[in-house]
């Protein structure tokens, strides 16, 4: 990690400051308590003839690198710190989410040769292990355990794949919560590491050119000090040889004239052809090259481009020999099946299965059929059909929630999927693809009864009369009282993404405690296609904030929510949307959570990641859309004089994503406001990044800080609901 200050000494720091805090807080307001003095410069720039301030400018700095924002991020969490150690529910959430995670959680198997490779948690393991059985019931055998990697449990196993026999494990490490990866490989049938190492890869698939080498992206090595909020650019695709080190692999696929481009490459189950698939930005819209590897000898990683333009979405279903299968949106905005065949002189894309008022999500090729995962009003359904597009029969799920899975090869019996919702966690199943049978694989045992909750599908009516679906899930008891209870509402509203049905043991936590839990579904996602990704991204980006505040009033509007006890919460994009929403319509909410949020919309492609998201946000240099960004930026739209909700900022210090400097500003801005009494906090992990990779007990213990907050200022009463039995 590069140079600044170590986890353990702005820990300590941390707690010094804390100690000299003259006055004491309470899990009260904070009419009495004063924040952390923060910095105001004096930087005002002026954008297209407008003069912006930007007074905290100085927090975007790397905490590593600058001690300065590493006081501030001290004292910050001291103050926050003190405020949640007062809430009298925060340790009893803590207890409950332990208690409902405690269950062992099973991956989707993937076969390689006769081996079955899957990851498993015990329970409270801060990061599942992976193991592999040869058959379907040989005896389990642990081939990596990521807690053994560093003391904090915050190395996790990331990415992982076998190669085509089964002989090695190709896998990726991730530290820290970044979004950089290390490449390793196990040799699995003595479970030994292989001394090959590849650095500096992100944003990487990892595929096997049979049993010697492997393909992946990378980046050019970062200039020291940049890691972690440098731009990156020329993404490229390399292959590398087994036994030999990094400076020796093969570039594959690069586009210097374009160093914007982002590529990742795919070699199909048979090896015979690597599929390379370019993007510019988040939009679903890419071109697709293709090296036959079979020619290798002689033309080298020569490519072959089949889609050209960057107009639309081209998700690979499979190849066999010179034949692709891809699900896509040309020509049909809620996606098709289609197949080429490249071994023609003039080859053609053919359509096998139309376009349908239900969204085509995925599809995949086992044995000698198709498994179609579709998508309708953000729900999952499945069928199978034949590699001719004949039509087969429909794989019955359990009701509303999410199926994933369904991967195999060409003449697998079988395949594995994982169906989840609200009330129940993932369970693994097996489905023999000739017969349609399926059997469990693996299913949690819960200390809880799914059935004693209800879930259930509404739509409202958003300010411009669009229809927008949005679950609601609440205990059976609070439905049959049918009174208004505190509700947490979740949104994200952008880049394509759906929100369907999952588990969350903290979410489970405030349902059990008597609250209601709402996931709107909103304009600028993917749930109803490329049209409704359009009508909330760049100049319609209001909508998402529009379908926002009319799902919030329909909660109370319906008696779902009590009119003084609606709390909201949302992550990255849907940080933001929370930013946006509080300051268009503070009035509507009692607390407000805003999570690694993109805070600073005129400043955001600055910064790792940052440039690809202008084709959701448009570009803060161009007139128009610099005015669209200014007008609901969060950090430049807060209103002094107006009483705000309580607010919970989370970031971490090493999100390489979102770079923490969005919710520093935020909330020095926050802070520096006439907004109220209640309070506006920062909570800064440590070791952790944008999400992923985080360990079990900074998840649980995230968790009920949250829940601790929101119940506060939502009035939800300490929770009393049931315990799980010892194991």
């Amino acid at each position: 990690m590069a140079g600044g200050p170590s986890r353990a000494s702005i820990f300590s720091l941390a707690l010094t400051l804390s100690l000299a805090l003259a006055t004491p807080i309470c899990a009260g307001t904070m009419a009495d308590q004063t924040y952390p003095q923060t910095r105001r410069d004096d930087i005002v720039e002026t954008h297209f003839g407008e003069k912006i301030a930007d007074p905290y400018r100085w927090l975007e700095a790397d905490v590593r690198q600058s001690p300065e924002v590493a006081e501030w991020v001290a004292r910050e969490n001291a103050v926050t710190e003190d405020y949640l150690a007062g809430l009298p529910q925060r340790a009893r959430f803590a207890q409950r989410i332990r208690e409902i995670m405690n269950y062992e959680r099973y991956g989707l198997p993937d076969k390689a040769g006769q081996r079955y490779f899957y990851t498993r948690n015990s329970g409270l393991q801060p990061q599942s292990q992976l193991f592999v059985r040869k058959g379907l019931h040989g005896k389990p055998k642990l081939l990596l355990d990521p807690n053994a990697w560093a003391s904090d449990g915050a190395t996790a196993l990331d990415a992982w794949e076998p190669s085509e026999k089964g002989h090695f494990l190709l896998y990726s490490v991730q530290d820290g919560g970044s979004d950089w990866r290390i490449l390793r490989v196990l040799d699995v049938r003595s479970g030994e590491p292989l001394e090959d190492e590849v650095r500096w890869a992100k944003f990487t698939g990892l595929s096997w050119v049979g049993e010697e080498g492997f393909l992946y992206s990378r980046f050019p090595a970062p200039e020291e000090g940049t890691a972690f909020q440098g731009l990156n650019y020329n993404h490229t695709v390399y292959f590398h040889r087994l036994g030999t080190p990094q400076s020796q692999d093969e570039v594959v696929f690069a586009t210097p004239d374009h160093p914007e481009y982002n590529h990742f490459a795919r070699v199909t189950q048979d090896g015979r052809l690597a599929v390379i698939t370019t993007s510019v930005g988040t939009d679903a819209r890419y071109e697709v090259s293709v090296i036959d590897l079979d020619k290798r000898a002689e033309q080298g990683w020569k490519a072959r481009k089949i889609v050209s333009g960057f107009t639309d979405d081209w998700r690979l279903v499979e190849g066999s020999g010179e034949h692709l299968w891809y699900v896509t949106n040309k020509d049909a905005p809620r996606y098709r099946l289609v197949g080429i065949d490249l071994s023609k002189d003039h080859p053609e894309w053919t359509e096998l299965v139309g376009e349908r008022t239900d969204i085509l999500e995925r599809a995949g090729i086992v044995g000698d059929q198709l498994v179609l995962n579709y998508m309708r009003d953000a729900a999952s359904h499945a069928e199978i059909i034949g590699l001719d597009g004949r039509p087969g029969r429909t794989i019955t799920l359990n009701g509303i929630g999410t199926a994933s899975g369904f991967r195999g090869r060409p003449g697998d019996p079988e395949t594995f999927y994982a169906f989840s919702s609200f009330n129940c966690p993932a369970a693994i199943y097996r489905m023999n693809i000739a017969s349609g049978e399926t059997e469990p694989f693996a299913e949690p045992k819960l200390c809880f009864d799914p059935q004693d909750y209800s879930v259930e599908q509404r739509f409202f009516r958003s300010k411009d009369g669009t229809r927008v679906p949005m679950f609601v899930v609440r205990g059976k008891t609070v439905a049959r009282m049918n009174r208004p209870v505190p509700t947490l509402l979740y949104g994200y509203g952008g880049f394509d993404v759906s929100l369907t049905p999952g588990f969350s043991a903290v979410r489970l936590a405030w349902l059990e405690a008597g609250g209601a839990f709402a996931l709107a579904n909103l304009r600028g996602g993917g749930e109803y296609g490329r049209e409704w990704h359009d009508a909330g991204r760049r100049a319609n980006k209001q909508n998402v904030f529009d379908d926002f505040i009319a799902a919030s009033e329909y909660l109370i509007d319906e008696g779902i929510a009590k009119k003084d006890g609606l709390a909201i919460q949302g992550g990255s994009n849907g940080g933001l949307l929370v930013g946006a929403v509080v300051n268009q319509r503070p009035d509507l909410y009692a607390a407000a959570v805003a999570q690694v949020g993109v805070m600073d919309m005129l400043r955001f492609d600055r910064f790792t990641a940052g440039r690809y998201w202008v084709d959701d946000y448009g570009y803060p240099d161009r007139e128009a859309d610099f005015r669209i960004l200014r007008s609901y930026s969060p950090y430049h739209n807060i209103r002094g004089g107006v009483d705000y909700p309580a607010i919970l900022v989370t970031t971490a210090d090493t999100d390489d994503r979102v770079v923490p400097g969005h919710s520093f500003k935020y909330t020095a801005a926050l802070q520096a406001a006439d907004i109220g009494d209640r309070p506006h906090l920062i909570r800064i992990e440590t070791r952790a990044g944008h999400g992923s990779g985080k360990p079990t007990d900074k998840a649980i213990e995230e968790g009920a800080d949250i829940l601790a907050f929101i119940a506060r200022w939502t009035g939800l009463k300490i929770p009393q609901g049931g315990r799980c039995s010892e194991k």
